[in-house]
């Protein structure tokens, strides 16, 4: 699956449960009713047949994939009655604009202000990268603007590496992104790092 129909699972995902109850709804069949209502938005189609095996494969590694009988036909019919639920929950409401283009937009705009040594001496794109991917795995993928999201993904992975910008009469996220306050940066990324930390208790 391509990175932006996975970005678009999560986000109907995390936007479903934001009205909706988890313990009310299964999480698992959300998760595969996101998954292929994802494909269909943003044309990358996937078969109910290879969601169900990739996702019965993931919890039952050493099972063979799931016979075509009743079970299997049930649950599919679930995945597409979920499907509608989702709709409806979100009214219809499936497209999304993600940070990926603002990241890209950033770093170029970071980029041009370091000496080609210090940017090649510090893996920073793909440290922003890295964070913005991880930011799905919670809400805090929908609870703030893509432009923010990418911003402090971006100011995050200059201060793991301590890479200092030069300074004017603005800081140099006021100038990329000029409706974000330091309070904000700060707010969205202790987010993000709560976000590692409760996946370091689930190991």
């Amino acid at each position: 699956m391509r990175s932006v129909p996975m970005a678009t699972a999560c986000v109907l995902y995390h936007r479903f449960f934001q009205s909706a109850s988890l313990l009310v709804y299964e999480p698992y069949l959300v998760a595969m009713s996101a998954i292929y209502l994802a494909g269909k938005v943003e044309e990358q189609h996937l078969r109910t047949r290879d969601i169900i095996n990739v996702c019965h494969r993931y919890f039952h590694p050493e099972s063979e994939p799931m016979e075509l009988d009743g079970k299997f036909w049930e649950l599919r019919d679930s995945i597409v009655q979920c499907e509608l639920l989702i709709l409806r929950q979100l009214n219809f409401q499936v497209s999304f604009e993600h940070p990926h283009k603002y990241v890209l937009h950033y770093l170029l705009s970071v980029r041009s202000l370091l000496n080609r040594h210090a940017w090649s001496r510090t893996p920073i794109a793909e440290t922003a990268l890295a964070v913005l991917k991880d930011s799905y795995h919670g809400s805090v993928c929908v609870r703030h603007k893509p432009q923010h999201l990418a911003l402090t993904s971006l100011y995050l992975a200059l201060q793991t590496y301590g890479v200092q910008l030069p300074r004017g009469e603005l800081e140099w996220w006021q100038v990329v992104c000029a409706d974000i306050t330091k309070a904000q940066i700060e707010t969205i990324m202790s987010e993000l790092l709560q976000l590692y930390d409760m996946e370091a208790k689930c190991t």
